[in-house]
């Protein structure tokens, strides 16, 4: 199964450290070789970015930056895991690489795949 990993954080002007693109680049090899991540990005600062919304037909542009979001996506990763138990741990992995912030995980809708079920959300607690 596919998990999706949005990762949210603190707005951040500055690029990645040396150190910290190392610690990163381990992982992300790691993850490559295992298997188990597919897909992995981070986002550039809100102030190159936009968001388009559209409300009862009507589609509004706002560039940013977004000055009124407390956290922003900094990145995102998909994951091709065995249960949802199992991309719990990779996005605790990547945490503890970054050190703050928020991954929230969606399972990827695959055809003829089965959604978690009550036994990975019981894994997971």
């Amino acid at each position: 199964m596919k998990f999706l990993s949005v990762y949210r954080t603190k707005e951040r002007n500055t690029p990645p450290s040396p150190e910290e693109m190392a610690r990163m680049g381990k992982l992300v090899e790691e993850g490559f070789k295992s298997g188990k991540l597919l897909a992995t990005e981070g986002c550039m600062p809100t102030a190159l970015g936009a968001r388009v919304r559209i409300d009862n037909g009507a589609i509004t542009v706002t560039d940013g930056p977004f000055s009124e979001a407390k956290e922003v996506i900094g990145g995102f990763a998909i994951f091709s895991v065995n249960s949802k138990a199992e991309a719990i741990e990779y996005a605790r992995e990547f945490l503890g690489v970054v050190g703050g912030g928020e991954c929230e995980l969606r399972q990827v809708y695959e055809a003829g795949a089965a959604p978690c079920t009550s036994q990975d959300k019981a894994a997971s607690a």
